[in-house]
């Protein structure tokens, strides 16, 4: 076997590290532009509904397919990239770059950027939480 290649219940905790450290990236971003004065009962309650739109919607049930596919894989081991198949990864990709060109150009007032990021990023560091639930609770196929 490759050093690469883990067990499936690995791939469900290396995911759980990749979406948390990424949400809690992401809400520090908007954590700190939150700090620039736009504190608000009105702008938490934004991102209250911006985080739970995209758990609903999209994080929550990528949690659920991607474990459901994690688990469905008839060999144990795999290569440790095989936490996301390649949709996941391109669409990571392209939320990133849309990310960094938003705050790198100022396409976004900071109020934005406070907002949504600190909801998404809720949203996400939640998908890694959820991962690393269903890595405590994954029990391998009987042989």
């Amino acid at each position: 076997m490759s050093l690469l290649s883990v067990n499936k219940r690995t791939l469900l905790l290396i995911a759980s590290f990749v979406w948390l450290a990424a949400g809690v990236n992401i809400a520090h971003i908007g954590l700190e532009a939150y700090a620039n004065g736009y504190l608000s009962a009105l702008n938490i309650l934004l991102s209250v509904a911006v985080g739970a739109v995209f758990w609903t919607f999209i994080f929550g049930k990528l949690v659920v397919k991607h474990t459901a596919r994690i688990s469905s894989y008839a060999d144990e081991r795999h290569f440790f990239l095989k936490f996301f198949d390649i949709p996941a990864f391109v669409i990571m990709a392209v939320m990133m770059t849309g990310g960094i060109a938003i705050r790198s150009f100022g396409l976004a007032p900071e109020v934005f950027i406070a907002v949504f990021y600190t909801g998404l990023g809720t949203a996400l560091a939640l998908a890694g939480v959820r991962f690393g639930v269903n890595w405590l609770r994954f029990e391998p196929a009987a042989a």
